[in-house]
């Protein structure tokens, strides 16, 4: 009986690290996929991801209607 009652604590002590590690690494993969769209949508409306946000070229041919629109969709 008592193995039994060892590995049902092993199980329980398993859920929960698997629990904590979904918890702590979901926020992470969400912000890498944000971050990834935000700099297709950049580079797709002529702009360059550069300091964490989009910014225009030195040729402007950054349109930043099709970067919201990118964004939104």
């Amino acid at each position: 009986m008592k193995e039994a009652a060892g590995e049902a604590n092993l199980t329980v002590v398993a859920i929960i690290l698997i629990g904590v590690i979904a918890a702590v690494v979901t926020p992470l993969i969400t912000n890498m996929v944000n971050t990834s769209k935000e700099k297709s949508c950049c580079t797709t409306a002529g702009g360059v991801w550069k300091n964490n946000r989009c910014q225009n070229t030195s040729a402007n041919t950054f349109d930043n209607a099709t970067y919201q629109a990118c964004l939104s969709g």
